[in-house]
């Protein structure tokens, strides 16, 4: 059974019995990532998300979410499109507290009292128990065996699965990635430039592994398709196609030897 859609506004309790069907319990460890506008109309807002978020949870629970200070997308000229850029974001000072590419959700998290924000271009911040180690990184969750909700978004949002990277990316994969200088002098080092790709989707492909697996519960809140998995079993699979086959995970061609 799915939570309310259609053209009736969502409210904080409606969320709070989605979360709950999803599979989230008090006391869960719970990397969040969401999209208010995938739920539809919300009553309120971001605001009753994140009150939902810390209700099921609770202080004994904890919530960790994306921090990193950066804008939204910012609009590509067709000349951008062409050179190949994917994506241009402004890098903000780790004093902005406006804004940011982390969504309205996300925002409204990072500013709530008791949150705690961690440092770095890829901060990260925390609410409820360890919320201190938490707002270290993602590793934390991992080891305490925490979990994901993707509230309306995919797994490409999911942040822990870096974690699995720790490894090491063949030189293959990296120059997939690798922005040519010719574009790189163009702009400043506050901007952030998206820029290449591999053959085949990794981080879907993973997703789909956890799939087959039975690891990923799935619940709509609203108009959101919502998921909810174990960071360590699903990053664990990355982890290990890194370990065996990163190229063939990549859909990259092994260079034949002469």
């Amino acid at each position: 059974m799915n939570s309310p859609a259609a053209s009736t506004w969502l409210t904080q309790t409606e969320i709070e019995a989605g979360l709950r069907r999803l599979g989230l319990t008090r006391g869960a460890v719970v990397e969040v990532h969401s999209s208010l506008s995938s739920f539809g109309r919300v009553k309120g807002g971001a605001a009753p998300v994140v009150d939902a978020l810390m209700a099921v949870v609770g202080e004994e629970g904890t919530l960790v979410m994306s921090a990193y200070p950066v804008s939204k997308p910012l609009p590509l000229t067709q000349a951008e499109k062409a050179r190949g850029i994917l994506a241009k974001v402004q890098i903000y000072g780790e004093d902005y507290s406006g804004p940011t590419g982390m969504g309205a959700i996300a925002d409204e998290f990072r500013r709530r009292p008791g949150t705690l924000l961690g440092t770095g271009i890829h901060r990260v911040c925390a609410w409820g128990r360890d919320a201190e180690r938490h707002r270290q990184g993602y590793q934390v969750l991992l080891e305490v065996g925490g979990l994901v909700a993707l509230l309306g978004v995919g797994i490409d949002r999911c942040s822990s699965m870096h974690q699995a990277e720790k490894v090491g990316l063949p030189p293959e994969v990296t120059e997939c990635f690798k922005l040519p200088d010719e574009i790189r002098r163009d702009y400043t080092e506050e901007f952030y430039i998206s820029y290449g790709s591999t053959p085949d989707d990794a981080w879907g492909k993973v997703a789909a592994e956890a799939e087959r697996r039975g690891l990923i519960r799935r619940h709509r809140i609203g108009n959101a398709e919502c998921s909810l998995f174990e960071a360590r079993a699903v990053v664990g699979i990355y982890e290990e196609a890194l370990r065996t086959d990163p190229l063939g995970l990549f859909g990259i061609q092994r260079e034949a030897k002469p």
